[in-house]
């Protein structure tokens, strides 16, 4: 069994997360903005109690991870995995009309917030042995692929995640914790919408597999779902 820290609980591929995780025999510290909206999230965790505790976070406001960190190093004294999954993707994005807030929006959310919570939640990381970081980033945020414009905040927002996770990487692989972003692929999500050509549950078993895998040797990789590295 281990213990499992999911952003972005209450819908997409983090609910799909916890699913599995549960499923597998896993305890799960799952996230979610608002949990009293999180209606499948409480449906879990009345079948699986003990084993699902569902906490607010904002990734948005730096007080909310602090208070996420007290709540979750009060429910167990090490965690092995933290899955950062929360995102935001802006849409309907058109050159001209790119806005300030869309940019600071989806850095809050999609940069700074899982850069923080990790720093933050090291000190329960580095309790554990072999513990993983993975970070849920986007083939989006990929200089050498990128074919033309689309998606800015968001794609350049993965871009700096990247950065962030290698800078983790840096910083945590002395002390015993492995950090590193994969990309999902298309997955049939609110985000990924309904022409994407992934299920859920096929993504995150795939993502799971990976997750499993990581050793010390991956620190700082951007892959795929079958663990192939993608350029930057």
């Amino acid at each position: 069994m281990q213990r499992i820290l999911v952003t972005g609980a209450n819908r997409g591929l983090g609910l799909e997360f916890t699913r599995q995780l549960l499923a597998r025999g896993d305890r799960v510290l799952a996230t979610s903005r608002h949990p009293g909206r999180a209606m499948a999230l409480t449906g879990l965790a009345a079948a699986h109690p003990g084993h699902l505790h569902v906490l607010p976070l904002d990734l948005d406001k730096e007080r909310s991870i602090a208070e996420l960190a007290r709540e979750a190093s009060a429910l167990t004294d090490t965690l092995d995995v933290l899955i950062n999954n929360a995102g935001v993707l802006v849409s309907g994005e058109r050159y001209g009309e790119i806005a300030a807030k869309a940019l600071a929006d989806s850095f809050a959310s999609n940069v700074i917030g899982p850069l923080l919570l990790t720093q933050t939640l090291s000190p329960l990381l580095e309790k554990a042995k072999n513990s993983r970081v993975m970070n849920l980033s986007s083939r989006l945020g990929s200089m050498a692929a990128s074919s033309g414009f689309g998606t800015p905040s968001y794609a350049i927002s993965k871009a700096a995640l990247n950065m962030a996770t290698h800078q983790l990487a840096a910083a945590l692989t002395p002390r015993g914790v492995t950090v590193f972003c994969v990309s999902p692929g298309w997955v049939r999500t609110e985000m990924g919408g309904a022409n994407a050509t992934t299920a859920p549950h096929d993504a995150v078993a795939a993502l799971l597999r990976v997750l499993d895998a990581a050793t010390a040797a991956d620190a700082g990789r951007f892959i795929d779902t079958e663990g192939a590295t993608i350029p930057w």
